[in-house]
Formats: structure tokens, C-alpha cells, sequence
């Protein structure tokens, strides 16, 4: 379990730099939400994973016993993901509005700021 999690992690993050470097944006958006899921896999294994040990410390003690996870990467992470969650919501409905505008989703196509180059 311990040698999966980091060839899961390094699976992930290689597929959305892939993503990341298409010109398409709705890619690029879904590679975005991928390499963010590789990080929050990274910040729970930090945690420690015990499958068998719920996070939970007794009243009064200090520190968590031996082989008990740790709750506050758990937490961190469950924020993350509703943050992520609400990110992807937010740009999915951008990417939408720029297809409705500009009729197209690639990023070279889209270029309505810049001047035209004179040939």
C-alpha cells in the first residue's frame, strides 16, 4: 500500500501535465482538477494510512496513540476538495460562456485581445 500510493500520485500528476499542456481549455481544466487531486492524495498519505485505527484521541489525552491516523490532514483535505469543487464549478461554467461567445475551446483561437500581427 505504501508503494501505490506514490506511483498513484506520480500516475496522476503526469497525466494532468499532459492535460495541462493541450490547447484545448477544457483539458487544461481537467488536468487542473487532476493535479489538484494528486495533492490532496499526497497531503492524506502524510496523515498516515491505518485502515484498521480511526482518527479519534480519548478525552484529555495530548497525543494521538501509536498507529492512529492523524484527523487534521483528513480535514485539510475534505477542504480541499469542496474548495476544488467549487473552483471546477466556476471555471466549467467560464469555459461554457467562452464557447458561447467565441464558438471555439482552443486557446489560440481565442485571441480576441491581442492586435492582429501584420503580414
Amino acid at each position: 500500500m505504501e508503494l501505490f500510493i506514490p506511483l498513484m500520485v506520480g500516475a496522476m500528476v503526469a497525466a494532468a501535465v499532459y492535460l495541462m499542456l493541450a490547447r484545448n481549455v477544457l483539458r487544461f481544466l481537467f488536468g487542473l482538477i487532476l493535479i489538484s487531486n494528486a495533492a490532496n492524495l499526497v497531503i492524506f498519505a502524510s496523515g498516515g494510512l491505518t485502515p484498521e485505527a480511526p482518527p479519534l484521541v480519548a478525552l484529555g489525552e495530548t497525543l494521538p496513540p501509536e498507529g492512529v491516523a492523524n484527523a487534521l490532514p483528513q480535514a485539510l483535505v475534505l477542504t480541499a476538495i469542496v474548495i476544488g469543487f467549487g473552483l471546477f464549478a466556476f471555471a466549467l461554467v467560464l469555459v461554457y460562456r467562452g464557447y458561447q461567445n467565441l464558438g471555439t475551446l482552443y486557446s489560440d483561437e481565442m485571441r480576441l485581445a491581442e492586435p492582429e500581427e501584420h503580414k
